[in-house]
């Protein structure tokens, strides 16, 4: 089934309890038990809830994984995930990342004596060098927030099945409409499913899909003992979201299309940061169906910033992304505030870099507001 039709009927559809066609929201604790151990498949939410299950059914067929998860937030899911590794591990992750993976690795996992270096991802011959005999995952973001980096993630997969390495992709920029981390080999997957996959800036949620079944076990366990699930309303939310995927990125994907060839003609405007441009064409074609509604781009002066945030009428300056909304960001003060400046400046997340999550809206508007802000 194409992508299109299974974000509408992939996973849990409808009631067989009452024909009703959505998945109803369990909005329930617990479960009755028929006797001792012997329950219809449910005995507690933490464990396992209805709503929930359909969610987590859905996003592994778009992901076309084995099993997925659903968790109160996308720092819960990454979270999670890190908690398959043990002390003395070692992990290797992208340079840019975002913000809140950097600080959770950086200031939490530290604690707990896990190992990790930061390092250009999207350059094969660094993350061999950078692997070690303790390197028991490579954590990538691809495109990377926010400076949209692309990393071959074939050969990433290729070089860690030959250690023993879990490879582990967030694909929250891409969606699994644009790209599909599991079918290159990957063996988990992960979302911010706050952004694209909800799509209306009404929910806070991670997914995460993994490939095989003794991952999904162990992620399960992980799960069901540190608790951080998603609830069933939000779960209902995210299902309805995902229903509408396709027909949103197609439009984020018009859009920001147009808005970087706006940009690319504006003196004002220094360099942008696009999937498929800088030189990354190559990766974009292999394993991007389209270069999505993310854009990044360096303006002139720190004062060119302050003009175009100062005069939006349209476009809203907030955090996050993804929505239908046009909302626009300064990483180095906002979401990426975490990381130290020296580090930030040496990668190019300076304070003349903005951030731009195109919407749905008719998109000469989203120009004419950026236009207008200027003059």
């Amino acid at each position: 089934m194409d992508i299109r039709s299974l974000a509408i009927h992939g996973g849990i559809t409808g009631d067989p309890y009452t024909g009703a066609v959505t998945v109803p929201i369990y909005q329930t604790s617990t479960y009755a038990q028929e006797s001792v151990g012997k329950h219809r498949g449910f005995e507690y939410s933490r464990t396992g809830n209805p709503t929930r299950e359909a969610l987590e059914k859905l996003i592994a067929d778009l992901e076309e994984g084995y099993r997925g998860f659903a968790f109160s937030s996308g720092m819960s899911a990454i979270s999670s995930v890190l908690m398959l590794l043990k002390s003395g591990d070692h992990i290797l992750v992208s340079d840019d990342v975002y913000g809140g993976t950097f600080r959770v690795i950086d200031k939490v996992f530290k604690n707990f004596n896990l190992e990790y270096d930061f390092i250009d991802t999207s350059n094969i011959d660094k993350v061999r060098n950078g692997i070690k005999a303790n390197t028991k995952m490579i954590y990538i973001e691809t495109p990377t927030n926010p400076l949209m980096k692309l990393t071959h993630i074939r050969s990433i997969v290729e070089l860690a099945k030959e250690k023993e390495i879990l490879t582990v992709v967030d694909n929250t920029f891409a969606t699994p409409y644009l790209q599909r981390p599991i079918t290159q080999g990957a063996d988990i997957v992960l979302h911010s499913a706050t952004k694209y996959l909800g799509g209306h800036s009404d929910l806070v949620a991670g997914l995460v899909v993994v490939n095989n079944k003794e991952l999904g076990d162990r992620m399960h366990f992980i799960q069901n003992s540190v608790g951080a699930i998603l609830g069933p309303f939000d779960s209902w939310l995210l299902i309805k979201g995902i229903k509408t995927l396709p027909v949103r990125m197609d439009r984020h994907c018009e859009n920001a299309e147009q808005i970087v060839n706006w940009l690319s003609n504006q003196s004002w405007v220094k360099k942008i940061y696009y999937p498929g441009c800088n030189g990354s064409q190559e990766i974009f074609k292999s394993q991007m169906s389209r270069a999505g509604g993310m854009i990044s781009f360096e303006v002139d002066s720190e004062a060119t910033v302050e003009k175009v945030l100062s005069n939006l009428k349209i476009i809203t300056l907030a955090e996050s992304l993804g929505g239908i909304e046009s909302l626009i960001s300064v990483p180095a003060q906002m979401t990426h505030a975490s990381i130290p400046e020296e580090k930030r400046e040496k990668l190019g997340i300076t304070n003349r870099l903005i951030r731009l999550s195109v919407g749905i809206e008719y998109v000469e508007d989203i120009i004419k507001d950026l236009d207008i802000s200027l003059k």
